[in-house]
């Protein structure tokens, strides 16, 4: 009976590890005549850094910007895991961002599309626990550090407009959690002396930092990252590769990147999938991407 009670938790425990937290079947994405995604299926798991690799055109930030609401994919549907008051359940992005449909001009959808967009959309995803970065970095230039991750908070903040004019208790505490939350996020990322100056100012690798620490005063469960380390050099790879795998252990957070930097790549992933031509070649842990000969032919040509 023990044994068989420690084989069942051990089942149990394996289970836990496998879960995804992000499922993607079949994703397929058009511009015009262009096919950018071709049913494109991979997953994400629960606490796992997963890198998304390929030459420049291959679709991987088609795809990120498909998983995080900016695009509406033509076909397929895609899972995120959702924690809520310590349940998990599967919700369809789709709900989120609006059901895949075929695209045609018409007015009734534009109008729901700018709605998803200003009111809904990446907004509710980012409630859900899901946020990413990008490839170039979007901050807001004219403000400071800290006012930069104020602005990250802006969905969980109190906007009453009464609160506001009493200044009442749930308004202070609503203000100073975001700012205690702002603070603990600068000194993480270990950008406290630049705290009061404007972004736009900022090195370009603390400019990276400040834009992952705004995703993270959103406390994510799923931190998607665009060419993270692009124009960085190697100490500020380096540094940033630490950086990603202490949130990972510290804030049990899953985490999704693209990335050309493969010392990076290959040293920081968990599993790695490999995109080309819009379409999935090779997946797996990053022994076996290193060894794949597609991924090779991808990267190199072939005589």
């Amino acid at each position: 009976m023990i044994m068989g009670d420690n084989n069942q938790n051990a089942r149990a425990s394996t289970d836990a590890i496998k879960q995804s937290i992000l499922k993607i079947n079949n994703l397929t994405m058009r511009f015009g005549g262009l096919l950018a995604l071709q049913n494109v299926s991979f997953e994400v798991k629960k606490n796992s850094i997963t890198a998304l690799i390929g030459p420049n055109g291959a679709g991987k930030t088609t795809v990120f910007n498909c998983i995080t609401g900016f695009y509406q994919p033509d076909e397929g549907n895609l899972l995120f895991l959702e924690e809520r008051k310590n349940k998990s359940e599967h919700t369809e992005i789709e709900k989120i961002i609006g059901k895949v449909r075929p695209k045609t001009l018409n007015p009734i959808r534009m109008v729901r599309n700018i709605y998803n967009q200003t009111f809904g959309g990446t907004h509710l995803l980012v409630k859900a626990g899901l946020v990413r970065t990008f490839q170039n970095v979007r901050l807001f230039s004219d403000m400071t550090v800290i006012e930069n991750l104020l602005v990250g908070q802006h969905l969980y903040l109190n906007k009453s407009l009464i609160s506001g004019l009493l200044k009442t208790k749930s308004y202070r505490e609503s203000e100073k959690n975001a700012v205690d939350k702002a603070y603990f996020w600068i000194d993480r990322l270990r950008l406290s002396h630049v705290a009061n100056q404007l972004a736009r100012n900022l090195p370009y690798g603390e400019q990276r930092r400040l834009e992952i620490a705004r995703a993270m005063c959103t406390d994510p469960y799923l931190l998607c990252l665009d060419e993270p380390a692009a124009g960085l050099n190697n100490t500020e790879t380096e540094d940033l590769s630490n950086i990603i795998k202490s949130l990972r252990k510290e804030f049990n957070i899953s985490i999704l990147l693209i990335e050309h930097d493969m010392s990076m790549v290959m040293g920081l992933s968990d599993h790695i999938v490999v995109l080309d031509h819009g379409e999935v070649i090779a997946l797996g842990i990053p022994e076996d991407i290193r060894n794949s000969a597609k991924v090779i032919q991808a990267y190199l040509g072939t005589e």
